[in-house]
């Protein structure tokens, strides 16, 4: 069923000013807003993926924020799941959709390839020959196994072959032929209201220098500290999420803080370059540029 009317989508890049804007969108119209940022449903990254002020969400309900483990890789397709249950279970509502993972917005107006879920000790298998194996021997298993796949994927992808191996294993099938088959979108392109903030990008660089001199001050090194006590495969989403393999290296005593910070912005800038050419190649003009 594809939902029409009442909802909101809101997308750009890092540091855009989105769950602000999102936030006073909420307050007038009495909607609820659902996360649609692929870092900030991680529960340990609160301060070093910017998600909105407690304060903020006290205000207005907010669904899908910090309610997965860092230790579980989190698809597209297992955010849709949950976000349909939402949908359901609050139909009645407005709703705004606000983050910078432009998949999701994808997924939701273009449909999803529906990939079974693949089983943890799968997984975690494919994850510890990840960590072992070079990039070409990872590949190169790829390519004996899913050579339709493989020609999509680049052998320094090392995460998306790693994801091609355990869907081979799990479904007997190719990961290509999972990619070919999509749902139905749950939202009506043509109904929604669709905003992509794009402030000038020094002004955004600007904001992005600021922040992360904010993060650190409210705490963002103790929050990395107690997400290294889990011990966690390095490979995991929510190890890669910009800051914390710069703050990691400095409870290792590996690279002095400034040096860590000085990186993690430039880190956050190329992200956010990345992010505004992705929504201008793949965004249509039905989207009002804000």
């Amino acid at each position: 069923m594809v939902a029409k009317g009442n909802i909101t989508l809101i997308a750009g890049p890092t540091a855009s000013g989105k769950s602000d804007f999102a936030l006073k969108l909420a307050e007038k119209t009495d909607a609820i807003i659902i996360n649609a940022d692929s870092m900030q449903i991680y529960d340990v990254l609160q301060i070093i993926t910017a998600r909105p002020a407690l304060i903020d969400m006290k205000k207005i309900p907010h669904y899908l924020y910090g309610y997965i483990h860092p230790s579980v890789a989190y698809s597209t397709g297992e955010w849709m799941r949950d976000v349909k249950n939402i949908m359901k279970s609050q139909s009645h509502r407005e709703i705004i959709f606000v983050g910078g993972t432009g998949l999701y917005f994808k997924a939701l107006l273009e449909g999803i390839a529906e990939i079974p879920p693949v089983p943890e000790d799968i997984r975690q298998k494919w994850r510890k020959i990840a960590q072992e194996e070079s990039e070409e021997r990872l590949f190169a298993l790829l390519l004996s196994q899913d050579a339709q796949t493989a020609s999509r994927l680049k052998p320094q992808d090392r995460q998306r072959v790693t994801r091609a191996l355990e869907v081979f294993e799990a479904t007997g099938q190719s990961l290509s032929y999972w990619q070919d088959t999509k749902t139905i979108p749950i939202i009506d392109k043509d109904t929604a209201q669709k905003y992509l903030l794009f402030p000038e990008r020094s002004l955004v660089y600007q904001r992005i220098e600021h922040r992360f001199d904010k993060m650190v001050a409210r705490g963002a090194l103790e929050e990395v500290r107690q997400l290294a006590q889990l011990s966690l495969n390095p490979q995991l989403p929510a190890m890669k999420a910009i800051g914390v393999p710069d703050l990691l290296d400095v409870l290792q005593n590996m690279k002095p803080l400034d040096e860590a910070i000085k990186n993690a912005k430039t880190q956050t800038r190329r992200y956010a370059k990345r992010q505004m050419t992705w929504f201008r190649h793949q965004f249509d003009q039905s989207w009002s540029v804000l």
